[in-house]
């Protein structure tokens, strides 16, 4: 067995079996722009549910948000984002391609006089030339327009994080849910970033989905609750998702790749085919957030306590994750290369409550009426159980082998075949992904 995942071989399971597709790709593509397919949208959505149970549902003092994706744009400018969501640029004259300077560079800085240093000797990755112009910053916000006229008066963005709503909204949600600190809001909604070079597939994108949570808490709860939170998001990807601590490792930010405003900021890197890359990040975000809006929408975010008597603009611990990082995370830990009897076979392991399908049903020949009927009575009867009622496919495609090599690349855990015994006995063949072992089973024990 091997587990030599390349970006080509995710790349090609992803369009060969309905995860990933490119974006109106009968267009050409747009880069930076995915769309999920049957099987990844299916993917995607558990991966989101398991997410959710652990985040809110398994969390009495954490609540749920789906917020707009336009909001008013000073949200944006007391975020700091207007003036300061930006990223290093270079330019080539020569064939006016764009690059991100701390990419060229490889060093992950946004200081200006130390890229120029970097890239002094530097050619452009498109022409082989040394034509770059010296870095510069460029706003990675979309721009919109809100109503009739298009002028700055109607100028609005697409929101580049799901985290701005959650603090305009943290007093809503306060004062609704009748929390007291410590209590969070989560939130699972689509981003937009003008990345200059998107790349690795769904990596880094230009249209992402967020999984987010703004834990609230009082100043001196700052070191306990962000190692709750660094906690959780180590436990969540091994526990939850089943991938192996080998394939992860810790990456703290020091104070010149950090948020000004951030007291610690840690990121979980994941084994991607490209290398270990960021996946998971946890920050300590300090009174910076409802600190900014309170003063720029003039409503006071205090919080006072009840039993200590003070009042206090309340400390933020944010967990963040990006949806398609996940999902190329859980397609990488799962993939793997086997030889079976001399013949190779692409397998993902999924964790089975994440795979798109539980159970595949198959009659052993198509063309055999009593065959298909019995196995139809079968499929009917699986979907009927709440356990799989989305998770049961039927598969007539092709002989038996292949069907199992197709459910095997597609991560379906069991596979119920019904053959002449079946007819006889009432028994089925179960076989299962990972050992690809078969067992005859009562139709009544499914």
């Amino acid at each position: 067995m091997t587990k030599n995942v390349t970006l080509e071989g995710i790349v090609s399971l992803c369009k060969r079996r309905g995860f990933v597709f490119q974006s109106s790709e009968i267009y050409g593509g747009l880069a930076g722009f995915y769309d999920y397919g049957p099987l990844g949208v299916e993917l995607v959505n558990n991966i989101k549910a398991e997410w959710w149970n652990a985040m809110v549902r398994e969390n009495d003092n954490i609540f749920g948000l789906d917020s707009a994706i336009i909001q008013n744009p000073k949200l944006w400018e007391a975020s700091g984002h207007v003036a300061g969501f930006t990223d290093p640029l270079v330019d080539c004259k020569n064939c006016g391609a764009r690059h991100r300077a701390d990419h060229l560079a490889g060093k992950d800085t946004n200081d200006i006089k130390e890229l120029t240093k970097l890239l002094k000797d530097k050619v452009c990755p498109a022409c082989g030339k040394k034509t770059l112009t010296p870095p510069r910053f460029y706003n990675m916000m979309m721009k919109t327009w809100v109503g009739p006229v298009e002028d700055s008066s109607s100028v609005a963005y697409l929101r580049p994080e799901t985290a701005g709503p959650m603090f305009t909204n943290y007093e809503n949600v306060r004062e609704t849910m009748r929390a007291k600190l410590p209590f969070g809001i989560a939130q699972i909604g689509k981003t937009f970033r003008n990345e200059i070079s998107p790349r690795d597939f769904i990596f880094r994108v230009r249209e992402l989905e967020q999984m987010e949570m703004q834990y609230f808490i009082k100043p001196q709860a700052q070191k306990k609750s962000y190692e709750q939170w660094r906690k959780f998001a180590w436990e969540f990807l091994t526990n939850r998702l089943g991938i192996d601590e080998s394939d992860l490792q810790w990456h703290e930010h020091d104070k010149d790749e950090r948020a000004h405003y951030a007291a610690a900021a840690h990121d979980i890197y994941f084994r991607f085919p490209q290398g270990f890359k960021e996946l998971w990040g946890t920050h300590d975000r300090t009174d910076f957030d409802l600190s900014n809006h309170s003063k720029a929408s003039g409503k006071d975010l205090s919080y006072y306590d009840d039993e200590t008597k003070e009042r206090f603009t309340p400390f933020v611990i944010e967990s963040s994750v990006g949806v398609g990082r996940i999902l190329m995370a859980v397609l990488t830990a799962a993939y793997h290369v086997e030889e079976i009897n001399g013949e190779k076979r692409v397998v993902l392991k999924l964790d089975p409550k994440l795979a798109p399908y539980k159970i595949a049903v198959s009659p052993l020949l198509k063309n055999k009426p009593e065959l298909v009927a019995k196995a139809r009575e079968v499929y009917e009867l699986l979907k009927d159980n709440p356990s799989y009622s989305n998770g049961v496919m039927w598969d007539d495609n092709g002989n038996i082998g292949k069907r199992y090599r197709r459910q095997d690349e597609i991560g379906t855990p069991k596979c119920v075949t019904i053959d002449f015994q079946t007819m006889d006995d009432n028994t089925v063949t179960v076989r299962d992904r990972d050992t690809t072992k078969q067992k005859r089973v009562d139709i009544v024990n499914l």
